[in-house]
């Protein structure tokens, strides 16, 4: 017996089964073991195509302001030594912006194709300036790659 007078499991499945006995016959448990088979039926399932964008998909939208997209062009030594060497090319871009915004924008601007969109984060950080502290903002930048042959002028 269990503590404060509370049956165990084991003493409370013994006295169940001797009730349902006593009190149902053997057409109801049938019936009902029917209706859960019903109810626990597998659902079926719906195949999910991929998400995959094809050149014929990107298109440029004339209702869609992509200067909000693609803030500016991100120049620095490391930027411009991979538009030289590697043909990849560096902006900020707007932090809800996602890499289907950037590859339209980039085709609607610069009507060049990008092979391949990479996206990263720079996270704001703590400084201490001139006796006071502050923040610097974090930003969000967009690696362009193009085929060999395509360049974006940025002047």
């Amino acid at each position: 017996m269990g503590l404060f007078s509370k049956k165990t499991k084991d003493e409370a499945k013994d006295v169940k089964p001797k009730a349902a006995k006593t009190a149902k016959t053997d057409a109801a448990p049938k019936a009902k073991v029917a209706k859960t088979k019903a109810v626990k039926a597998p659902k079926e399932k719906v195949a999910k195509t991929p998400a995959v964008v094809a050149d014929a998909q990107v298109s440029s939208n004339p209702a869609v302001n992509y200067s909000k997209v693609i803030l500016r062009p991100r120049v620095t030594e490391k930027s411009s030594y991979k538009a030289d060497a590697e043909n990849v090319f560096v902006f900020e871009i707007a932090h809800d912006a996602n890499k289907v915004s950037v590859r339209e924008a980039i085709f609607s601007m610069f009507k060049v194709r990008p092979v391949k969109v990479s996206i990263a984060r720079t996270p704001s950080k703590n400084v201490f300036y001139r006796g006071r502290s502050g923040v610097s903002s974090g930003i969000k930048k967009a690696y362009v790659y193009l085929k060999e042959g395509d360049k974006i002028e940025i002047v």
